[in-house]
């Protein structure tokens, strides 16, 4: 049994900077500001981005632990009206819809998430789509760990405790579409796709040596083949 675990951002869809405009309306109204210009996002978990931008900002740490819950609730609040807003339209990515279909109808394939994403915002993010975060047999958040990193090992555990059997590291297949995405695999012995879907072209996430790297999701049946560790 394989289990793929999709990123959200890039990867399976584009929300158009929605998080981005949500976080930062977030920050400001919590902390009084957004962090530094240009800081990226992408590759990180919620609460990562939080911490990053209000330290950059001078924000002590302790008040940055201390009113963590506050902004992200005050983010989800804002990703709702901001996602609601009749000029926004989010966009599924190519590909994404028929390698999606594909791997939650294959018995050997166990469909999953892996996201920076707290759980109410991706659930969000996917439901703006028309994806039913439900079809997810195992999903991990970054409402789970900060640490991009300690996501695998927990979808791994999930994965274990669904099917009530170890699931071994090189069953698990990471995809995302920045260079983090590969890096967290790493830990757990995770496989990796990269797809260049996001900020991060094919030559930049190719250099970080994943398993499998693609333009996009468009060829199903190469994709499917990478997730399966066929050659």
């Amino acid at each position: 049994m394989k289990i793929a675990l999709f990123d959200i951002d890039g990867t399976i869809l584009w929300s158009r900077g929605a998080g981005r405009r949500s976080m930062e309306r977030a920050l400001m109204a919590v902390h009084g500001a957004v962090g530094a210009p240009g800081y990226r996002y992408d590759g990180k978990t919620d609460r990562q981005i939080v911490r990053e931008s209000m330290r950059d900002a001078g924000i002590p740490e302790a008040n940055v632990d201390a009113r963590m819950d506050e902004v992200l609730d005050r983010y989800l609040t804002e990703l709702t009206v901001e996602l609601a807003g009749a000029d926004h339209q989010s966009m599924i990515l190519p590909g994404v819809e028929a390698i999606l279909d594909e791997v939650e109808s294959h018995d050997g394939v166990m469909l999953g998430l892996l996201t920076g994403n707290v759980a109410l915002g991706a659930e969000q993010k996917l439901r703006q789509v028309g994806i039913d975060i439900g079809r997810f047999q195992v999903a991990v958040f970054g409402s789970d760990h900060e640490v991009r990193h300690e996501l695998p090992a927990i979808a791994q555990a999930r994965a274990s405790a669904r099917l009530g059997r170890a699931v071994p590291g090189d069953a698990v297949v990471v995809i995302g579409d920045t260079p983090s995405d590969v890096a967290c695999a790493q830990p757990i012995g995770a496989r990796t796709i990269a797809v260049a879907t996001g900020s991060f072209d094919v030559p930049a996430l190719a250099a970080c040596r994943p398993t499998a790297v693609f333009a996009d999701l468009s060829d199903t049946a190469a994709v499917m083949a990478a997730i399966l560790n066929h050659a």
